[in-house]
């Protein structure tokens, strides 16, 4: 296959595993830890109700975005033709982005914050090409 086509299929499916991940990281969250009353897709109401949760309801979001981190930057590793390390990278920047984007909407705790964009992001993504290393 084209290094190039490979490495661009590298991005997208990096993404998408490590999307998949997160998803459903997130949605088993919702599951093991519910929150009366509120209809997780409605972003409004979620945002209302954020400042008032106790931290046992961050303990999926931050493992949906490591672990998605994680396993997208290996995938993306193990697919990449060339240039491995660097698209594994790439996976966690573009997690540590919708992260951003995520903490910027919705009015997380500033620990949470913190913890997510330090180290559910660009760590997970370097642990995630070195374990694809081996």
């Amino acid at each position: 296959m084209n290094p190039i086509l490979r490495n661009i299929l590298a991005v997208f499916i990096g993404w998408f595993g490590g999307s998949a991940i997160n998803l459903g990281l997130i949605n088993l969250g919702h599951k093991v830890f519910p929150i009366a009353g509120i209809d997780i897709n409605d972003m409004t109401a979620f945002a209302e109700v954020m400042p008032t949760l106790d931290g046992k309801y961050f303990l999926f979001p931050f493992l949906a975005h490591a672990l998605g981190t994680l396993v997208g930057a290996f995938i993306a590793y193990k697919i990449a033709a060339t240039h491995k390390k660097k698209f594994a990278l790439g996976i966690g920047v573009l997690f540590l982005l919708g992260g951003i984007a995520v903490n910027y909407m919705l009015p997380v705790p500033t620990w949470f914050a913190v913890a997510d964009i330090a180290l559910a992001y660009i760590p997970m993504a370097l642990i995630g090409g070195k374990l694809a290393e081996n």
